[in-house]
């Protein structure tokens, strides 16, 4: 019973949940990416080459038999899967960068003045006495 003890504790600490909601939420995150390099990026782009498909693009190292599979090195996909990388990086970039400019912002902010010193309300009641004279 100890050791489930152990587990909930753990599961339940702070950056154990953060993390997992980070996973869930960057997951969805990379679906919405594949579909925008898929369905919108990538068929301007194909256009733009000559109606090219990168997701077709590939090598046959063996052509396909009535018993086996073709043999095919699709390179076309690795192109699509560096792309949304790229997409992927510049996005955490952009979020990084507004969070950093963010952080910045509230360091740049004055901070109060220290209250002054016991000698210093001092000499301002002194100096305010000797003004009332």
């Amino acid at each position: 019973m100890g050791m489930m003890k152990e587990f909930k504790e753990f599961a339940m600490r702070g950056n154990v949940v953060d993390m997992a909601v980070g996973i869930v939420i960057g997951a969805a995150f990379g679906k919405i990416i594949n579909s925008l390099v898929k369905d919108v990026i990538m068929p301007p782009i194909g256009v733009l080459l000559g109606d090219m498909d990168f997701s077709d693009m590939g090598w046959v190292i063996k052509e396909a038999t009535e018993t086996t599979k073709a043999v095919i090195v699709k390179y076309g996909v690795f192109i699509n899967t560096v792309i949304e990388f790229l997409i992927i990086a510049f996005a955490i970039f952009l979020v990084v960068k507004g969070i950093n400019n963010m952080k910045k912002k509230e360091e740049e902010k004055p901070s109060a003045p220290p209250a002054p010193s016991k000698e210093e309300v001092l000499l301002t009641e002194i100096r305010d006495l000797l003004k009332n004279k």
